[in-house]
């Protein structure tokens, strides 16, 4: 009878959906997620509040690109610690992950390709050799990793833990402790510090993504009142569709107004045998490293939400012995996570050295704090199976503004270690009390 009664009030209230909204309050009725809401607005504050200590030098073009440049290694990584996360494991190698793949993939550029194979710098198959062996090292260590987890048993504490002190290492002793540069000029524009696509490009793309967007939340809409669900005010769907259309098209302006030095103008028309026009101007526009970053989160997007695999890890996260009774190979999925890991990594070691222009000793130094702290402060439950992708990359985002505000205020590094670490802290206990509030697990 309970279960009779608790299907009548469904039905009732899918049917008065529509007609009912008109009674909600305005978010209620944006069907806005108010924890993501929370963290837009404290980016927000942060940006204003150091803009104004920095006398109006944070919310500027230049340190936008700048900001959204350095963030988006750690924003790579994050995107895989979500399901590491949800999955009730932990990943403290990431950082010296990103260390030996970024040893490798320049050693590969600088030493062994030429010296061994003989292709000379500039070659044009130096670049993809390098990018491949900097995915597949990340790849292969990470299911090193899953394995040991997955089948042997052994915490992933235990696992990555070791990770962290044997690969830093292992990377040192292959670069005999050397800064490994220069690196190829084609692997560099992945960077985004020297790879953008400049404004009539960036102009395009930004239209394209506003096009998707009010198309994917019309298809979105549509499918929703296909199946009888209720479905959002027009008003709302609009207003949603404008602010995020608003805020591409911004974040593009803001791009495009950011010029290329002169200096470095003269440099480079020089370099093609010209001379540069008087007057000549020319804007930066998109990074490349900022559209990889997008590709990534559109991809873990889609694997979290409409694959199998996604089904099973957030199954997995949220009961583990009833994932593992109901027929999933958990040892196995536990693999392809780690793997999936490693191969962001991977990744976000050939951006971090491209930005850099050079492998060093301690690239990614404490990027296994950042990236936890992102996933974390994005939403990622650590007791399993709540996670999204958006919020570790919008977490990642705010660590980043701290880090850098700070810099430019002339905090102490110390003093900066200290304020991440209670926001760290203070954040966790905010999403605590979110969860209990709506009586969500903890």
């Amino acid at each position: 009878m309970a279960d009779q009664s608790q299907t009548a009030a469904t039905q009732a209230d899918t049917q008065a959906g529509p007609q009912s909204s008109s009674n909600k309050g305005f978010f209620s009725q944006l069907e806005i997620d108010m924890r993501l809401l929370g963290m837009v607005g404290a980016f927000i504050l942060i940006a204003l509040a150091f803009n104004m200590f920095t006398d109006g030098r944070f919310v500027t073009p230049r340190n936008i690109f700048n900001l959204t440049v350095q963030t988006v290694s750690v924003a790579i990584m994050a995107t895989g610690m979500v399901f590491v996360i949800v999955t009730r494991h932990i990943d403290l190698s990431v950082g010296a992950l990103l260390a030996i793949s970024s040893a490798i993939g320049a050693m590969m550029q600088a030493r062994w390709l030429p010296q061994i194979v003989g292709l000379d710098y500039g070659n044009p198959l130096i670049a993809p050799i390098a990018i491949v062996t900097c995915l597949a090292v990340g790849t292969l260590i990470g299911a090193f990793n899953g394995w040991l987890v997955g089948y042997q048993k052994i915490p992933a504490f235990i696992v990555t833990l070791g990770g962290l002190l044997i690969w830093r290492y292992v990377g040192w002793y292959v670069t005999d402790g050397q800064t490994i540069a220069p690196l190829d000029q084609t692997f560099t524009v992945l960077g985004g510090a020297e790879g953008t696509l400049g404004v009539t490009l960036s102009w395009a793309v930004g239209i394209l993504a506003s096009a998707f967007t009010i198309y994917a939340l019309w298809n979105a809409r549509n499918a929703r009142k296909n199946h009888g669900f209720p479905i959002k005010p027009l008003w709302a769907e609009v207003t949603i569709g404008g602010v995020a259309v608003v805020a591409i098209l911004g974040y593009i302006a803001t791009l495009n107004a950011y010029d290329i030095p002169v200096g470095k103008l003269k440099r480079l028309f020089e370099a093609r045998g010209e001379i540069m026009p008087a007057g000549y101007s020319e804007a930066y526009g998109l990074p490349i490293s900022v559209i990889i970053l997008i590709v990534v989160a559109i991809a873990m997007t889609l694997v979290a939400k409409k694959t199998r695999l996604g089904k099973y890890i957030f199954a997995t996260g949220g009961n583990p012995d009833a994932a593992e009774l109901s027929g999933i190979n958990t040892k196995l999925l536990t693999v392809k996570i780690f793997a999936l890991m490693g191969f962001l990594c991977g990744l976000s070691a050939v951006i971090a050295s491209a930005r850099l222009q050079s492998h060093a000793n301690d690239i990614g130094t404490l990027d296994e704090l950042r990236v936890i702290a992102a996933a974390v402060i994005g939403g990622t439950a650590l007791s399993g199976g709540i996670g999204t992708i958006h919020g570790a990359i919008l977490g990642a985002l705010i660590m980043q503004s701290l880090q850098s505000g700070m810099a430019m205020v002339g905090v102490d590094a110390p003093l900066q270690n200290i304020v991440v670490g209670s926001v760290l802290v203070f954040a966790v206990w905010i999403d605590i009390q979110y969860r209990k509030r709506l009586g969500m697990k903890i």
